[in-house]
């Protein structure tokens, strides 16, 4: 279903604190064994080193694409060459294809089995695809290949982590620590594997080993924190966080974690004094605003940033960042009236001010009061008239009151800024689609896919579109497969897939992936009501009932059709 891409979901506390990022992943540190032959520089077109030369200076241009085409020339002038489709591997990487790359890289691994960096590029592949078994696979294929590869061993014993699969993780940190004796990150890992087992006395003793090792690290020291918590060791924990601090007594993390501690176990005067002198010094320190951002907020645990900076605030009153975070914490906690009373004392000569004024109109949104929530968004955007993410956000509210006309004029301003934003164009499309105006929302999916190939919503979107218009039923299906490709586990995604084989007829099928739907997501009114269709179209009449009325208890809106289709089968269920 496109539905969810319709609904306004975005993480608006994170952009406005970090605003855009891009996440590279470094390969520079993998050797590889293929040397490129290297012929005398020419000019030639049908040159293997011109093309290749040609593809090196593109890519530092940051033409990637063109880069491609000039590494596809010298992969075609020169097939056996590993290297070659090794770069062009990359490139495809670097610009997001990422279906191209794996396939260039099972060519390479098919011919070269033990070329390590294909395999390891593969397998970082299959994980930032979300393909963990995979990606479990290729990294013990590299291991059984390689086995000094101290950092596979990481990013492997991580994924098992990640899984809770706690004894596969313990085997590899195991055979790290055995292969690298001195391993600091081997016996951490393997302590935060006991710790979650909780084998605390193993766990401890890793951690008091990894500390032999590198005696100068601070983590470990918080973690035999977490374990004297557990135990009930009260005075121990506070010894090590008082140890902590007399060796770093700039430790941020150290001072707050300590005075949490005491405000948890009631000893509130000792807790206001240390949260008094964090409020002051941060006031003159950024460090104290980046670390209750680092270990707090990134970590969703905004109970705790509500006490800690209520606590400073009482050292620093006046202090905007301190408002801006207390805001943050009280609205992610579903304390919105609070949180407006934060954000509204952050001062305008603030760098947060802009980011409370739209974070106000958000929560304005939220409560229901568009009109508050476009006004203030207005005033914001008067401001900064050439900021394209201010005007998707305005877009998104008019489009939230059904004002579609001043919705396409806003998100094309932004698009005048900034011709190639996908979200403004997918946003646009949203409109166009609520508007009726389904040829236009059709053309904007488009446009995004022309943008980002691989864009799983706008895929997603446009194939169900198909499918809910009853046309290119098999156009919609490649669509929302190779959205499934980004995004497997995506019940909205799954949802669309059922409902492009239900359109076709093929109902057996639909139910299955409906079905499927519904487990991952069990709430939406929608989803349900596809899965009543496809019992009644099972002739699973009492299935389809029980359903249509579940989904009408979450339906809030545009309730007509599916209270026909209830009233319909009770009168049947009578008769019989």
């Amino acid at each position: 279903m496109k539905n969810s891409m319709i609904k306004l979901n975005i993480a608006i506390t994170i952009l406005m604190i970090y605003g855009c990022a891009n996440n590279k992943t470094s390969m520079m540190n993998v050797k590889d064994t293929v040397v490129l032959d290297q012929p005398a520089v020419s000019c030639n077109g049908n040159d293997r080193y011109f093309n290749f030369s040609m593809a090196q200076i593109l890519k530092k241009k940051g033409d990637l694409t063109s880069a491609i085409k000039f590494m596809r020339k010298a992969v075609e002038l020169d097939e056996k060459s590993v290297y070659l489709k090794t770069e062009l591997a990359i490139l495809y990487l670097q610009n997001r294809q990422n279906v191209m790359a794996l396939d260039v890289l099972e060519t390479i691994i098919e011919q070269h089995p033990h070329h390590i960096k294909s395999l390891i590029l593969f397998a970082k592949i299959k994980q930032g695809m979300g393909e963990i078994e995979d990606a479990k696979k290729a990294y013990e294929n590299v291991l059984e290949r390689d086995p000094e590869q101290e950092d596979i061993y990481l990013l492997l014993g991580d994924l098992y982590l990640g899984n809770q699969d706690y004894n596969n993780a313990l085997k590899i940190y195991k055979k790290l620590v055995n292969h690298f004796p001195n391993s600091y990150p081997g016996y951490f890992f393997i302590g935060k594997v006991y710790s979650h087992k909780e084998d605390l006395d193993k766990a401890m003793n890793c951690f008091e080993k990894a500390l032999e090792i590198e005696p100068d690290l601070i983590e470990p020291h918080f973690e035999i924190i977490k374990l004297y918590k557990k135990k009930g060791k009260e005075k121990k924990t506070v010894s090590i966080y008082k140890n902590i601090l007399e060796k770093n007594p700039e430790s941020i993390r150290a001072a707050i974690g300590l005075g949490y501690y005491y405000h948890e176990n009631g000893m509130k005067k000792e807790a206001e004094k240390l949260f008094k002198q964090l409020g002051k010094r941060s006031e003159t320190d950024p460090v104290v605003f980046k670390t209750i951002l680092q270990f707090y907020i990134n970590s969703n645990r905004f109970d705790i940033v509500k006490t800690v900076s209520e606590g400073m605030l009482k050292g620093a009153p006046e202090s905007s960042d301190i408002h801006y975070l207390t805001g943050i914490a009280y609205d992610k906690t579903g304390e919105q009236d609070k949180a407006l009373e934060h954000f509204k004392k952050v001062f305008p000569d603030s760098k947060f001010y802009h980011n409370s004024e739209v974070n106000i109109s958000f929560i304005y949104m939220k409560q229901g009061k568009i009109d508050r929530a476009i006004d203030y968004m207005q005033k914001v955007v008067k401001k900064m008239p050439d900021n394209p993410l201010l005007l998707f956000y305005l877009g998104s509210f008019y489009e939230e009151a059904n004002a579609f006309e001043k919705a396409e004029a806003t998100l094309n301003q932004g698009l005048e800024l900034d011709p190639d934003n996908v979200n403004l164009h997918f946003r646009m499309g949203v409109v166009y689609d609520k508007w009726n105006k389904k040829e236009k929302s059709i053309e904007k999916m488009k446009q995004v896919l022309i943008i980002e190939p691989d864009n799983a919503e706008a895929l997603n979107y446009l194939g169900y579109t198909y499918a809910d218009l009853d046309r290119n039923l098999d156009e919609a299906e490649m669509l929302v497969k190779e959205a499934l490709k980004y995004k497997p586990d995506d019940g909205y995604i799954i949802d669309s897939m059922g409902w492009v084989y239900f359109k076709k007829g093929l109902y057996q099928k639909a139910l299955l992936l409906l079905l499927k739907a519904v487990s991952i997501v069990p709430d939406d009114p929608l989803i349900l009501e596809h899965l009543g269709d496809a019992y009644l179209m099972t002739n699973n009449k009492k299935k389809a009932l029980e359903t249509y009325k579940n989904s009408l208890m979450k339906k809030k809106k545009d309730t007509a059709g599916l209270e026909k289709k209830i009233l319909e089968l009770t009168k049947e269920k009578t008769k019989e």
